[in-house]
Parts: C-alpha cells; sequence; structure tokens
C-alpha cells in the first residue's frame, strides 16, 4: 500500500526545506520522503535526460517509466535504447489498443489538427491514460518541469499535490533551472540525448505535433504549433483552476 498523500502543510513544509536547493538535493529529500513508492516518468527530454544521470550518480532508485504514444521520432527510439543500455531498465507504457482503434476508426488518423477538443482527445487515450496507470501504487513522481518551458508553467511549486492524479505528489527538481544550465550539466556529464534537440526542437513529442522552432521563438512554439499557448500541454501537467491560483 502506498503512504497517505501530503497534506498541503507538508507541502509547504517541503518546499521550504529545499527553497534555494540545487536538483540533488531535492531528489535526495524525494526519495527520503517517498522510497519505495516513488515514481521518475521520464519523456528521454533533455531535463529527464539530466535527471536520470543525476539519479544514476546519487545512486538512487526511483521505478522509471516512459510513455509510447505509437507516434513518436525515430531518434526518440534511439534515445531510449541508449538510456537503457547507460541507466538501466524503463518501464515502457503505450496507450490501450482498443481505444486507438477506435479513435482512428472514428476520426481518421490525424483528427489532433481538427480542434482543441479533438487533440486534447488524442492526448488523453495516448498519454494521459497511460499515465494514470503507470502512476498506479505510487505517493508521488518526478517531472522535468522547467518554469521557463511554458506559460502554463511559471506558478509550479518543486513539490505540490497533483490534483489531476488523485492528490499524489508530483515533484519537479529542475524547476528553477534555465534550459543553458539544463545543456552545461548534459554536456559536462557527457550525458546521451535525442539528436533532435541539436537541430532546432527544444520539446520534443509526437512526431505530427513537434517542429523545429525558429531562433529567438518561444521554447513550445513547436509543440502544437496550430494552438494559442495557453493550451499547449497534454493533460499530463494538467492544474484544475483552483489549484493553479492556490
Amino acid at each position: 500500500m502506498p503512504r497517505p498523500f501530503f497534506t498541503a502543510p507538508q507541502l509547504r513544509e517541503h518546499n521550504a526545506a529545499v527553497a534555494g536547493a540545487g536538483p540533488a538535493r531535492i531528489l535526495e529529500a524525494a526519495a527520503r520522503a517517498f522510497h519505495p513508492d516513488l515514481a521518475f516518468a521520464c519523456s528521454l527530454g533533455l531535463e529527464d535526460m539530466v535527471l536520470l544521470d543525476l539519479m544514476a550518480a546519487l545512486e538512487l532508485r526511483p521505478r522509471v517509466f516512459f510513455l509510447d504514444t505509437g507516434r513518436l521520432h525515430q531518434e526518440t527510439y534511439d534515445t531510449l535504447a541508449a538510456a537503457r543500455q547507460r541507466y538501466g531498465p524503463i518501464q515502457v507504457l503505450f496507450p490501450q489498443a482498443a481505444a486507438v482503434e477506435a479513435l482512428v476508426a472514428a476520426k481518421g488518423p490525424n483528427s489532433f489538427y481538427d480542434s482543441l477538443e479533438d487533440r486534447k482527445e488524442c492526448c488523453r487515450i495516448r498519454k494521459v491514460e497511460p499515465l494514470g496507470r503507470a502512476l498506479a501504487g505510487a505517493s508521488a513522481w518526478i517531472t522535468g518541469l522547467r518554469r521557463d518551458q511554458a506559460a502554463t508553467r511559471g506558478e509550479l511549486a518543486v513539490f505540490e499535490a497533483d490534483a489531476a492524479n488523485g492528490g499524489l505528489t508530483k515533484i519537479s527538481p529542475l524547476l528553477d533551472w534555465t534550459l543553458e544550465q539544463t545543456w552545461a550539466y548534459l554536456r559536462e556529464h557527457k550525458v546521451p540525448h535525442n539528436p533532435l534537440h541539436d537541430l532546432g526542437f527544444p520539446s520534443i513529442g509526437c512526431a505530427p505535433c513537434t517542429r523545429a522552432v525558429a531562433p529567438g521563438e518561444d521554447l513550445r512554439a513547436g509543440r502544437w504549433w496550430w494552438e494559442n499557448p495557453e493550451h499547449k500541454e497534454c493533460g499530463l501537467h494538467a492544474r484544475p483552476p483552483l489549484e493553479a491560483k492556490r
């Protein structure tokens, strides 16, 4: 049985304890608080590769999982292979085949271009539902979110209640890092990364929904580029309005 989820006072206490701390100290605090009920959702992006490397250096062993939507770039699969070779097992979860088949039968393979609602439906089937299965039994999960990645992430806390997933604790050790700090760590420690990052892809998701960005564009400009910035989340990091204002 996973331990009880953190209360609001406990979250405030943990955020106060790690105020100004680096990601290594935050990861150690998360491991102390939540082992063995701690999971890491690894997208294989720059930030998550930093976290994988830090966990290995700290000899931390949370359960690591990756969501395969079935629409990813080949470069992402190559990065998965490199990550597993260097860091060990990574659980891979897939969407429910029947749900994908029903969606494609009803709306075709590219319905996500038709409307915001259709795009969110595709994300829900391919990403959000598998995430729910991946987090079953966990009391906390680690993400690679950073504040400057998107307008939707500016008010996040390092430790916060994830209302979208029943109230378990979501932990973002790299929240206050910049993109430059992330790249500096990767280069210094020779951490493998998705080669698409070198081709102008700061954020990488499904192949049909991701493009390179031009110099000076927002970091999330290449994700769902046909949508407004405030909508550019897939649902994995949804925050109900009351929580976002807390």
